[in-house]
């Protein structure tokens, strides 16, 4: 006892009376300490760090220099480079990424070396394979699963599959067939990495996704393959090879030899529609999956903790995101990736899922993989369930850094939480047609009857008799007849929906019998079936679409695909963002470009598809009453914007005899696009200009070339559907001008200089016109020249006469029914409040600047009268009639309504027009 203390009251350690924490250190782990044991000589040839394949590479270099063969060289890496991983990970905190990406580069380092070996030996003992042609046959190692998408837990075993290019021979003094050669060098490959020695092994190798799995080949040619795919190849299969990609030898990655491989998988794995098929295939695959984990568990609860098998597990995000991979990566190639968390920043970043739920399923996922982690470094084996014995349990808890008292529990609660939140994610994408719910993929399969088809008699029975009528006449077609089982109980399911949510009082008969109108000619094309089988939602939304108006049914039967949009959640909330458009249809544009894609057919289907969706997007918000017909107008004028400014672009990259970078050619708009008053299925009329230094005879053919082509680019039928009517008769001369002018052309056109002039009904056409696409730079020397134009003198005795007989022959070549009003040509109609706006705008131009900005006609007409051009009321009065007579014609063309209509309802408004063109025209 310190003499100093003696008699003194004795201080009490405080700390030892707290709980006792636990400090994770990687020494906890049986598997470190024994490579502790065995390798300690050998732990400070790994430099400090994180391992990297070039550090990796020098390590098996060195420790072969050393003596070792390479066989023992690679198993000795792995042990250091494991060591190295639990220490980083567990006392260093190092990210889930780094772990991933480091286990993978040691797979990718030990096969390229193994594979070099093989090589050598094989053809050392047959000679090199050769194919027909005389040149070496590549081999390829292909990586699936975690392997394939860099994300290696640290005691995985690797999942290949191993390719040759092309049959042959080799030329050695007893030549072998290829096939034979390369399946010495497969045997050679699981003996220098998966067979187990005194060193232990580098990798476990898993063979099972070859084709036809374990009963097939260890080893095929690309045609063998392609043959498989094409003719046995399984959903389940899709899923699998998504992740995959040539792993070694990485030669023929770089030079681009494995080319034909990734186009063969991507046509296999992603459809050019959306493939809502693929959900039974994954739901019966998940079955398994579950069924499996619930087999092994059984009177072994202990296994119901596995972190990738069990419900809510890695697996199960795994699924949620293969499925949204494969169901949308055909049209949207920017969402396609092999790693799991980039693909959930992908899909919320494309509106394909929430942002909510995308960052909790990562967090989710990061959480189960470290943990996933941790239970591997106990003992380097192959698990993912959380060990029983207390002392381990803790220590995973601390070195997830809860190393209290309450550690496990907490833990444990976390991972209860996570794991229900994947598990109800994955039960609502999965839920077969059925009420979304926790735990329905578990429910009783075989209980109660079987569902009916749509061609039962006892089906047909419950149907009320309007349904019927409609229903029945469809059975007896060979449509019907010839769809599968499974087909017609689905259709069923469909049908019977509607008439519930008829009998609800949630959608009109009249709806339910449009749904059947356009389901009948799509019987053949069945992702649509699945589309509103997995997605009920999107029946429900579609239904009261239906019942609210006609054109959406119309424009559902020329574009069945946009139906996908009822199941975004902003549909109805947003409004178009053209910056948002462009900026997708880019990084569509990069994706088919990444995944060698992008030639013209693909991107004409994909402009296609890009601008229905938005047509029907707006269509929808305009049905519901969302937005205004001012506002339909306006977001239906950008949409054409920016279409047409990324058709530009793209298809001047697609022009042979383009002969710089970008096209210095503008678009400009007029009529409707040009006053931004454009409707559904409006044309466009739009004059192309161009401004080039380029030599003048060079620059008139390449940009005479490239308008034509584009035009083709906008008008052409795909199987996608048609994008624009174009209209270019308002080019200088109109039909019998040059398609595409100068910029200097066009402007003393315009403006009168020379002998070449513009007419007064172009000048009128001028006055709703304005710059719309291409180069920016055209927009303010366009616009000086319309208001040059427009501010000209005239004689305006002489231009109202002009005006007036344009307007007459207008008016002939329309007629209308005696006793009807039509809303756009009858005298007080719409066109009355054109052309009185433009006679307006020519005759006053010159002395009344504020007439000459492109702002619509109603906002023209309220600066007219403010300007005293107009008796005091009547620009306005025009103004709204002029507005009713719009909505009153968008509403009739919605539901497919003659717009020539009774005239008392809107005498009011007709007058009003009458007293414009009287003020205007006397």
């Amino acid at each position: 006892m310190d003499p100093q203390t003696t008699g003194a009251s004795q201080s009490i350690d405080v700390g030892a009376l707290q709980p006792q924490r636990i400090v994770p250190f990687a020494s906890h782990s049986r598997f470190v300490q024994r490579i502790r044991r065995r390798y300690a000589a050998e732990l400070a040839l790994l430099p400090p760090g994180l391992p990297e394949r070039a550090t990796i590479t020098a390590l098996i270099e060195r420790l072969r220099a050393d003596g070792r063969s390479l066989a023992a060289a690679m198993r000795v890496a792995r042990q250091l480079t494991l060591e190295r991983l639990a220490v980083l990970d567990i006392e260093e905190s190092a990210p889930l990424a780094d772990i991933t990406r480091a286990m993978t580069e040691l797979a990718e380092a030990t096969l390229e070396l193994a594979l070099a070996q093989a090589l050598a030996d094989q053809d050392a003992r047959h000679g090199v394979p050769r194919d027909d042609g005389g040149e070496r046959i590549d081999f390829w190692i292909v990586g699936m699963g975690k392997l394939g998408a860099r994300e290696l837990n640290v005691s995985s075993d690797i999942d290949l599959v191993y390719l040759y290019e092309s049959d042959g021979h080799t030329d050695g003094t007893k030549p072998v067939s290829a096939h034979e050669y390369f399946a010495q060098v497969a045997r050679s490959l699981y003996t220098l990495i998966g067979e187990v020695t005194d060193d232990g092994f580098v990798f476990r190798v898993d063979l099972a996704l070859r084709p036809n799995g374990n009963s097939g080949p260890t080893v095929v040619s690309l045609g063998m393959l392609e043959e498989y795919l094409q003719a046995h190849g399984r959903e389940w299969e899709r899923f699998a090879w998504l992740k995959s990609r040539v792993v070694a030898p990485r030669a023929s990655v770089v030079s681009g030899r494995a080319k034909p491989l990734k186009s063969l998988v991507t046509a296999f794995v992603y459809r050019r529609y959306l493939d809502y098929g693929v959900f039974e295939g994954l739901r019966q695959l998940h079955l398994k999956v579950r069924d499996e984990a619930q087999r092994r568990a059984a009177g072994r609860p202990e296994r119901a903790n596995d972190v990738k098998l069990s419900r809510g597990g890695i697996r199960e995000i795994e699924f949620i995101v293969q499925l949204l991979l494969v169901v949308r990566g055909g049209q949207f190639p920017e969402i396609r990736t092999r790693s799991t968390l980039k693909a959930l920043d992908k899909l919320a970043a494309g509106g394909l899922m929430q942002r909510a739920t995308a960052e909790r399923l990562a967090d989710a996922y990061a959480m189960l993989r470290r943990v996933e982690h941790r239970i591997q470094y106990l003992d380097d084996q192959q698990t993912h369930v959380l060990p029983t014995h207390d002392g381990d349990l803790a220590w995973i808890a601390a070195s997830l850094g809860h190393d209290d008292d309450e550690g496990v529990c907490t833990m444990l609660q976390l991972l209860g939480v996570a794991r229900e939140s994947v598990a109800d994610e994955f039960d609502r994408l999965l839920h077969d047609g059925r009420r979304p719910g926790a735990g329905n993929t578990n429910a009783c399969r075989t209980c109660g009857p079987a569902p009916l088809p749509i061609d039962a008699e006892q089906f047909l029975a419950q149907l009320p008799a309007e349904l019927r009528a409609r229903v029945e006449p469809l059975c007896s077609q060979p449509k019907i007849r010839l769809l599968r089982d499974e087909s017609k109980v689905r259709l069923a399911h469909l049908v019977a929906s509607a008439a519930q949510a008829v009998s609800d009082g949630r959608a009109t008969l009249a709806a339910a019998v449009q749904l059947i109108d356009w389901l009948e000619p799509l019987l053949r094309r069945e992702s649509y079936l699945a589309l509103l089988a997995e997605r009920p939602e999107v029946q429900n939304r579609l239904l009261r679409l239906l019942g609210l108006a006609r054109w959406p049914m119309r424009y559902l039967m020329l574009h069945p695909g946009v139906i996908d949009e009822l199941a975004d959640e902003r549909l109805l909330h947003d409004r178009f963002d053209p910056a948002s458009y462009r900026r997708e249809l880019e990084e569509r544009h990069m994706g088919w470009q990444r995944s060698g894609q992008a030639e013209e057919e693909l991107l004409l289907d994909t402009l296609r598809r890009a601008h229905h969706a938005e047509v029907f997007r707006t269509l929808v918000r305009d049905v519901e009453g969302h937005i205004t017909v001012e506002q339909v107008a306006d977001d239906l004028s950008a949409l054409a914007d920016a279409t047409l400014d990324v058709a530009l672009c793209w298809a001047w990259q697609h022009l042979k005899i383009a002969h710089r970078p970008d096209p210095q050619l503008a678009v400009f708009a007029y009529g409707k696009l040009g006053g931004k008053e454009l409707g559904y299925g409006s044309d466009l009329d739009v004059v192309f200009v161009y401004d080039d230094d380029a030599d003048a005879d060079k620059a008139a053919e390449v940009y005479g070339a490239f308008v034509r082509k584009l035009i083709g680019w906008l008008t052409t039928r795909t199987a996608a559907g048609e994008l624009f009517d174009i209209d270019t008769a308002l080019r200088p001369n109109g039909n019998s001008g040059l398609l595409v002018t100068s910029m200097a052309s066009y402007e003393n056109y315009q403006t009168g200089r020379g002998s070449n002039t513009a007419w007064t009904w172009e000048h009128q056409a001028l006055t709703r016109a304005r710059w719309c696409a291409g180069i920016e730079r055209l927009a303010s020397r366009f616009e000086a020249v319309r208001r040059q134009v427009l501010a000209a003198p005239r004689d305006l005795q002489a231009l109202l006469g002009e005006v007036r007989s344009m307007r007459e022959k207008v008016r002939s070549a329309h007629p209308v029914k005696s006793g009807r009003f039509d809303l756009k040509h009858s005298p007080g109609g719409m066109i009355d409040v054109e052309f009185a706006v433009q006679a307006l705008v020519l005759g006053h131009g010159a002395t009344r600047a504020e007439l000459l900005d492109d702002v619509g006609n109603i906002a023209l007409l309220q600066r007219a009268e403010a300007a005293g051009l107009l008796p005091g009321g009547v620009g306005r009065a025009a103004a709204d009639a002029y507005r009713d007579l719009r909505r009153a014609q968008h509403r009739a063309r919605l539901d497919e309504q003659p717009t020539q209509v009774d005239p008392e309802p809107l005498a009011a408004q007709t007058s009003a027009v009458l007293a414009l063109w009287r003020a205007v025209f006397g």
